[in-house]
């Protein structure tokens, strides 16, 4: 178990010896792509088990012949009512099946553009506004995506009823059995990267406990070093019993101003850290604006600076006489 000195990293390196080298936020950096390094896009395969056996049973349901299994629903149809026999077929219907494939290699694609977009955003600014902002961007792509082709179905069944029947069950119902599908697979797919941001999380989780760790350490190895200068270099408590009275309350001054400034510089820090979060997620500012900001800056100061001037502030004088009068 570390004792006080250690501070919870990868490696538990000693705090004394883990910042000396380098500062706060190259340490940081250096921490968390460490912990980034470690998160594989493997991960991804145990909560895409679910869309992946929907993507399985999507082979199984439709009209027409699939690969390997032929017309697979006949089959199952004629296994379940061992006297019935299918209709004669004047045309063959259109084959979706590789409309679901094709969607959720695209879904497989997106959620590895999803890794690849956390890795750089959560080293280059791990707090969890980022990790939500990369997860809701992708998420809302896949769930346009697989909420649009029932859509485009829906309308295109619409249109085929007065086309006849050969459009209507030889294109337009094929298509929407696998669109709704596709669907179901897309909102089966949502824990995939919901699991990415779990992983991600727990890095800036840690991030900020290190920062944490290290503002307490400051604070503890301060409080040291003046008890050190108070009892002296020697170890025994001999110098420490000649420490007159006033040299007491003035420690006791000292470590109720160390206290405050160290809850102030942890409260600022906080602040900061949270204000950069929300400079983060604002929209850039464009030129013109930071030159309007700059005009208003420099008539304010040019009013400011007209109000000192001792015959401005006459003619102020003079003024308010009048209205008063």
């Amino acid at each position: 178990m570390p004792n006080s000195n250690d501070i919870l990293t990868p490696n538990h390196i000693e705090t004394s010896e883990y910042f000396k080298k380098n500062g706060l936020e190259e340490e940081v950096e250096r921490v968390a792509k460490s912990l980034i390094d470690k998160i594989k896009f493997s991960l991804i395969l145990k909560p895409a088990i679910i869309s992946l056996a929907a993507l399985v049973i999507s082979f199984f349901m439709d009209i027409s012949n699939v690969p390997i299994f032929g017309n697979i629903t006949v089959e199952i149809a004629k296994s379940l009512f061992p006297g019935w026999q299918p209709a004669t077929q004047a045309f063959e219907p259109f084959r979706f099946w590789w409309l679901p494939l094709i969607t959720y290699g695209l879904f497989i694609f997106l959620s590895y553009l999803t890794y690849q977009k956390l890795k750089e955003e959560v080293l280059r600014n791990p707090a969890s506004g980022t990790i939500d902002r990369v997860i809701d961007s992708y998420s809302s792509v896949i769930d346009s995506i697989s909420t649009a082709l029932p859509l485009l179905g829906a309308a295109l069944l619409l249109i085929s009823i007065r086309l006849g029947e050969e459009v209507f069950l030889g294109l337009s119902v094929p298509f929407e059995i696998k669109a709704l599908i596709v669907l179901a697979i897309g909102k089966l797919f949502e824990p995939v990267l919901d699991q990415l941001g779990v992983e991600f999380q727990n890095v800036v989780t840690h991030v900020q406990d290190l920062r944490d760790r290290y503002f307490s350490r400051i604070q503890i190895e301060s409080t040291k070093g003046i008890l050190d200068k108070i009892g002296g270099n020697n170890s025994s408590p001999e110098p420490l019993s000649r420490v007159q009275l006033a040299d007491v309350e003035n420690y006791k001054m000292l470590m109720t101003e160390i206290s405050y400034l160290s809850s102030s510089i942890k409260e600022n820090y906080v602040f900061v850290h949270n204000l950069m979060e929300k400079i983060n997620a604002m929209p850039q500012i464009s030129k013109e604006k930071i030159e309007e900001l700059k005009s208003l800056a420099y008539s304010i100061s040019q009013a400011s600076a007209s109000l000192s001037d001792e015959n401005t502030l006459k003619g102020l004088k003079y003024l308010e006489s009048i209205v008063k009068k």
